[in-house]
């Protein structure tokens, strides 16, 4: 805001600067407060490439202060796996200590140099633990030798240079009785009591499962469209 950020070495130069000013900055790792940083830039250039390509209105996109921050983000330290990758402790200052992991992915599979960042999400339903890991894939698919056009639209989810259609879903529509219902009832709850904090945990968990079935159907139906042709325009 001030101009003395150039580029992203700048901005992560600010780091140290803000952990002894700011007590939530100091509880984070260093490299934590540096993969904020990143994404701060990411959305700081983002803004510039967009004003240097001459668009304009809200599609510029300029930066905006995060209210509520729902995910941190580690890089190589300050996190450790136990040896039978079933829990994982975070050893900052902020205190979250040792959490007990539960999904289908074996990470037994996988070196612990091979695992880059731990990102922490706070989500409706619970809080989750995303690992990047590096490592090599290879993924074949047999050439069809046909190519297909898409078309997506709201009436239908997309039609083909074939003439054909995949029906919309419309989750939204399906599931818009309960979050009205969720709705009312946050609505009639006293702003701060313990009882509107439950009802907004049951607005959100409405919301995320739409949003999960949304993201589900078009990687499902990507999928289908692709192995069944070479190009999709």
């Amino acid at each position: 805001m001030d101009g003395g950020a150039k580029s992203w070495l700048d901005l992560s130069k600010y780091c140290a600067i803000w952990a002894s000013e700011f007590d939530f900055a100091n509880k984070l790792g260093a490299m934590a407060r540096q993969a904020s940083a990143e994404r701060a830039w990411a959305s700081i250039s983002r803004f510039y490439d967009n004003v240097k390509k001459g668009i304009k209105g809200k599609k510029v996109g300029f930066p905006k202060f995060q209210k509520d921050c729902r995910s941190v983000e580690y890089k190589t330290n300050s996190w450790k796996l136990s040896e039978d990758r079933k829990s994982i402790t975070f050893t900052d200052k902020c205190g979250i200590g040792r959490l007990k992991l539960k999904g289908t992915r074996d990470l037994n599979f996988y070196q612990p140099d091979q695992i880059k960042r731990v990102r922490l999400v706070k989500r409706a339903d619970g809080y989750y633990v995303q690992f990047c890991i590096s490592v090599d894939r290879l993924e074949t698919a047999p050439m069809t030798g046909k190519t297909i056009g898409l078309d997506v639209g709201l009436k239908e989810f997309y039609t083909d240079s074939n003439g054909e259609t995949a029906p919309n879903p419309r989750f939204l529509r399906r599931g818009e009785t309960r979050l009205k219902r969720a709705g009312r009832l946050v609505s009639r709850k006293v702003k701060g009591g313990s009882n509107r904090r439950k009802a907004r945990v049951i607005l959100g968990k409405r919301h995320l499962k739409i949003s999960r079935q949304r993201k589900d159907h078009a990687i499902k139906l990507a999928r289908c469209v692709i192995t069944s042709n070479d190009v999709v325009v």
